[in-house]
């Protein structure tokens, strides 16, 4: 393996020669370096293993398509799963663990967190279906192992919760204030946190009263196509005033920025919230019982949308998901002859 220092005398590239053919590069991570030479020359001790695949699947420079077509959200959530598989399966031959193993792992040892392992499951499924590929394995043994059976939430919260909650939080530090106000724009509007999180000023419209975001979890050509164009209402209008009154003397681009002006990540929203809602329950503001989660408020806003005007809302791909997830009304009404 030849180090080769650039012009600028600090970074350093690696790259190594075979005895036949052209030298291969293998970038500027010494230890990654090592660890290709290594593979190369079959001496690598965790080849094979799934820790190998896991290496493989996830490679900056060389990304399979799986990985590269996965939403940043989707990649951090496996990141997280593998950290939970790593420690059982991480040192084992992808050969050797056989659909048994997996049963076991995702319905007994990780029975109580059944919705964390349906995401393990489902990236152990990727990793055979990458390792096949590599011919370190021959199934996939996740293959008829069950999923856990999730049952979608069927409470939104009640219209003097969600009040009293975002009253309080309107009291609370600028930050939280923030929090509160995205929280009272996915009731009012319906969008994921992951298509507003990103949005920033120029895509609202007072003029034309619109408000332009992409549409998530669209799959192949549709990906990040749809546009999905929000009617600014009275009570949207009202928000989005006094969203400009704290925007830090104007600069700032993001509708709901951090505190240094950037755009939140799903990490750091989710933390905050959670701080939010806990301390909520302390100050006797929410209860155990009237807690929810901040998805519940896009199924708020269908419920709302099909109570007040009779019509569910272009929520989803598939209207019968819309129907059946967002749709939380305990009272149907319709009209007799």
């Amino acid at each position: 393996m030849q180090a080769r220092v650039w012009a600028n005398g600090k970074t350093v590239s690696y790259r190594y020669h075979p005895v036949i053919g052209n030298p291969i590069a293998l970038g500027t991570d010494r230890m990654a370096a090592i660890r290709k030479v290594l593979d190369l020359l079959g001496n690598s001790e965790i080849l094979g293993t799934l820790k190998w695949v896991w290496e493989k699947f996830t490679d900056d420079e060389k990304p399979p398509p799986r990985w590269k077509k996965l939403t940043n959200a989707s990649r951090l959530d496996y990141q997280q799963a593998w950290k939970q598989l790593d420690k059982v399966f991480g040192k084992m031959q992808i050969s050797h663990i056989d659909a048994t193993m997996v049963a076991r792992y995702v319905h007994i040892e990780r029975a109580d967190a059944p919705k964390r392992a349906n995401t393990e499951k489902a990236l152990l499924s990727n990793l055979f279906g990458h390792g096949i590929k590599l011919g370190a394995c021959a199934v996939n043994a996740t293959i008829g192992v069950e999923p856990h059976q999730l049952e979608a939430r069927t409470e939104a919260p009640a219209d003097f919760v969600l009040a009293k909650f975002l009253g309080w939080l309107a009291q609370q530090t600028p930050q939280r204030r923030i929090i509160g106000m995205a929280a009272e724009y996915a009731s009012l509007a319906g969008n994921r946190k992951v298509e507003f999180l990103p949005l920033t000023w120029p895509q609202i419209d007072r003029k034309t009263r619109v408000i332009r975001t992409i549409r998530a979890k669209q799959r192949g050509k549709k990906r990040e196509q749809i546009v999905e164009i929000v009617k600014i209402g009275p009570e949207l209008d009202a928000l989005l005033t006094r969203l400009e009154a704290v925007r830090p003397e104007r600069e700032c681009l993001y509708v709901f920025p951090t505190r240094d002006g950037n755009q939140y990540t799903d990490h750091g929203f989710k933390t905050l919230w959670q701080r939010c809602v806990l301390e909520a329950i302390e100050k006797k503001i929410l209860t155990t019982e009237t807690r929810f989660t901040f998805h519940d408020l896009r199924a708020y806003y269908a419920s709302k949308h099909k109570r007040d005007r009779g019509v569910l809302r272009d929520l989803h791909a598939n209207p019968e998901t819309t129907a059946r997830v967002y749709d939380r009304n305990k009272e149907v009404g319709r009209d007799s002859f």
